[in-house]
């Protein structure tokens, strides 16, 4: 702590978490949301919210807690650390901390909204908690004195001044631990390393704090997972470790991305070391189950249900009791009990499937010509209005709709002109392709997949629909709808489908080799895998999430239909990132991200880090 001469406190160091950030006139920390206030540490935004709103356990995620029971989700912005790749970076480093999007709750209105909609507890997810310490440590301090479950997902770099003060709070947590490394830390902003992070998770252990462990796996990191899987053993075997297969979103280098084939092979090995071991972001892997750590048996089934989240796939229990294996009557390491009903979340609310709603409108924007963030945030905080993403969840499954929401993204932000440009270019591409199968009576029959042959993308949404508009028969439209964004399906199912085509989902991806191969593993006998007729996209973004949708209508079309349609698609993809990027198109270079068309597109001006005063 520094002083002036008359003794006032200028500058002191905060002590929320293990960064230690000094706060002074003009700095406000890595977070950017505390400031030094008449010598004491003030929270900037205290009690406002981006997302309030319900959701099942396993969105959050955790699986080994009260499984498929509804807990209200709070979600501010900022982070303590500003990770390479962060999903969340549309929230936390984009987002102004003086939006209007952020809305104002007290505790009060938060417990009671928790009470009224049947929640059994509060969870802090999607940014840190530690951003927004003082306001989280408030609610989860009045919803465990009104009966209410309390918990988040963290980072978990408390300092242990802070966390001492949440312990007697805090009933479950998920850690998202950065790697086993030093370095990993490091490069996350986190300049102590690792330690903080263990020494915070033997002391939940020690409070009985419930807690789940989610890790980053990124190519080449196999040796250190191993290490890291021992160190979390010794403490003990039983705790969860949900493995994420790295998405590189932002900036990060695509090379890092490993294959489905790779995450399962480290997830199965991973489970020699510890009791329940999980992979994430790669729909309809078996790795998502439960499997009894005694007779080797599946007990608890789940699926895929949007990036880092899951979704119970069983029926719900017809009485209450301990959950153990029914073979053989193994504890299973789960608190709680199973919910006879599991909640179901609307369109982009709820989990991580709310940043890919932010990141869509600002994929319009960017390739309508939108440089400044200021003029994203204007279209997001339109986008949040009541309603806006439930709208937005409809339009952007329908070609022609997304190209009128477009337009009204255009006009919120005053871009019209370019806006128009874009639509335009969309309409002509669309109209030309429809020309182009007048007359054609053989359309083949196409089922689209996400990562593995049995899970299927949901009839709803956009990638059918350009099927279609591709001239082709969309057999997902035959299945049960729903999921997010799909479900998975039996082998008896898809081989009775017998598809002519299989096309694989540009996000969530899997090699067009690999998916073979487990189709040939599986039994998958249908025309698309004897004729060797399975696609993917030659790049991320091309039948999702993005206006380049219209490079993989393309695409399909000339896969469908190659004597009506002629196209150059690398040299379509040139032309459309000149025109509407102004980059080369490079393959290597594009990574996952939506709104980002490659790893090297910047903003022309920074993301605005001043904070104006808190909204009303």
């Amino acid at each position: 702590m520094d002083r002036d001469p008359q003794g006032a406190v200028m500058s002191l160091r905060c002590d929320i978490c293990e960064r230690g950030c000094r706060l002074g006139p003009g700095s406000r920390g890595a977070c950017g949301l505390y400031e030094l206030h008449q010598g004491q540490v003030r929270e900037i935004l205290a009690d406002h919210y981006l997302m309030v709103s319900p959701i099942s356990i396993e969105t959050m995620p955790l699986l080994h807690f009260h499984p498929g029971h509804k807990f209200l989700q709070l979600s501010t912005t900022g982070c303590n650390l500003d990770c390479p790749g962060c999903i969340s970076t549309v929230l936390v480093r984009e987002l102004p901390r003086g939006s209007s999007a952020l809305k104002h709750f007290t505790p009060e209105q938060v417990v009671d909204r928790a009470l009224a909609e049947g929640c059994l507890g509060i969870t802090f997810l999607m940014n840190d908690p530690l951003a927004s310490f003082p306001t989280f440590l408030r609610v989860a301090t009045l919803a465990k004195a009104r009966g209410l479950l309390a918990g988040c997902s963290s980072n978990a770099y408390f300092s242990p001044q802070s966390l001492e003060k949440l312990l007697p709070h805090l009933d479950f947590i998920n850690i998202g631990l950065k790697g086993y490394s030093d370095q990993a830390y490091r490069a996350c902003g986190a300049s102590a390393g690792r330690e903080p992070v263990f020494r915070n998770l033997e002391r939940l252990l020690a409070a009985g704090v419930h807690v789940e462990l989610s890790v980053i796996y990124s190519r080449g990191s196999e040796l250190e997972l191993v290490e890291l899987a021992r160190r979390v053993s010794a403490l003990s075997p039983a705790i969860p470790l949900q493995l994420m297969r790295f998405i590189p979103f932002e900036d990060a280098d695509p090379s890092q991305e490993p294959s489905v084939r790779q995450a399962e092979e480290l997830c199965r090995q991973l489970r020699g070391i510890l009791r329940h071991v999980y992979l994430f972001n790669t729909p309809g892997s078996q790795y998502l189950h439960t499997r009894c750590p005694g007779c080797g048996g599946t007990v608890l089934r789940r699926d895929f249900y949007g990036p880092m989240g899951a979704r119970p796939m069983d029926p719900p229990p017809q009485k209450d009791g301990p959950i153990r294996c029914p073979n053989c009557g193994q504890d299973l390491d789960i608190v709680g009990q199973r919910a006879r009903e599991v909640h179901q979340e609307e369109s982009f609310h709820g989990g991580y499937p709310f940043t890919r709603a932010l990141e869509m409108v600002e994929a319009m924007l960017i390739a309508m010509g939108v440089r400044q963030p200021s003029e994203i945030v204007r279209a997001w905080e339109q986008m949040l209005q009541p309603g806006g993403l439930q709208a937005l969840h409809q339009s952007v499954q329908q070609p022609r709709q997304y190209v009128e929401s477009l337009r009204y993204f255009g006009r919120v932000v005053e871009a019209g002109e370019r806006a128009e440009e874009l639509a335009g270019f969309l309409e002509t591409r669309l109209d030309e392709v429809a020309r182009g199968l007048e007359g054609v009576t053989a359309r083949p029959r196409v089922y689209y997949a996400m990562s593995k042959p049995l899970f299927y993308l949901g009839a709803s949404r956009l990638e059918n629909q350009l099927v279609e508009c591709a001239g082709g028969i969309s057999l997902n439209k035959e299945l049960p709808p729903g999921g997010r964004p799909g479900h998975s399906l039996s082998l008896e199912r898809l081989n009775q489908l017998d598809p002519e085509v299989i096309f694989i989902s540009a996000f969530l991806s899997n090699s067009v080799e690999d998916f073979l191969a487990e189709c040939r593993q599986l039994g998958v006998d249908v025309k698309a895998v004897r004729q060797g007729r399975v696609y993917t996209h030659p790049a991320a973004g091309w039948d999702f999430g993005s206006p380049r949708w219209v490079l993989g209508l393309m695409h399909m079309a000339q896969v469908f239909h190659p004597q009506r349609f002629n196209y150059d698609i690398m040299a379509e993809a040139q032309a459309f990132y000149q025109r509407f990027y102004g980059l080369d198109f490079a393959p290597e270079a594009i990574n996952r991200s939506f709104a980002k068309p490659s790893g090297a597109w910047r903003w022309q001006t920074p993301v605005p880090t001043t904070l104006p005063a808190p909204p009303s």
